[in-house]
């Protein structure tokens, strides 16, 4: 799968995921960085099929009102150690990457993955 990770999470989940095989570029990787706008952001995401992972709920506004980004991923966790990231990712990938090949906006609690139809 191909992910692009918002500013608000950690470089250290891309590497994980790149670790698991996927394609994954964070936002510092872009020419702007983390100052890269949500637009643009969800731009690249159609145009290269990547599927955006963030905490930013204004990626759900731009979702439901245009279909942009490519596919969602948020992550409602509110704030989560880096470490306690990983492992809730470690636990849940399989379910994220199921879920994903057949369903476009997902969303991952402390507790649980949500589907979004």
């Amino acid at each position: 799968m191909n992910f692009l990770v918002d500013a608000h999470l950690p470089r250290r989940l891309a590497h994980w995921l790149r670790l698991r095989g996927h394609d994954v570029i964070h936002t510092r990787d872009l020419p702007q960085g983390n100052h890269t706008g949500d637009s643009a952001i969800n731009t690249r995401s159609v145009l290269e099929q990547r599927i955006v992972i963030t905490k930013d709920a204004d990626f759900v506004d731009s979702f439901i009102l245009r279909k942009q980004p490519y596919k969602l991923l948020l992550v409602s966790t509110g704030n989560i150690s880096n470490d306690d990231l990983i492992a809730l990712f470690t636990r849940s990938i399989a379910d994220i990457e199921q879920a994903l090949e057949t369903n476009e906006y997902i969303e991952i609690s402390r507790t649980a993955l949500i589907i979004h139809v």
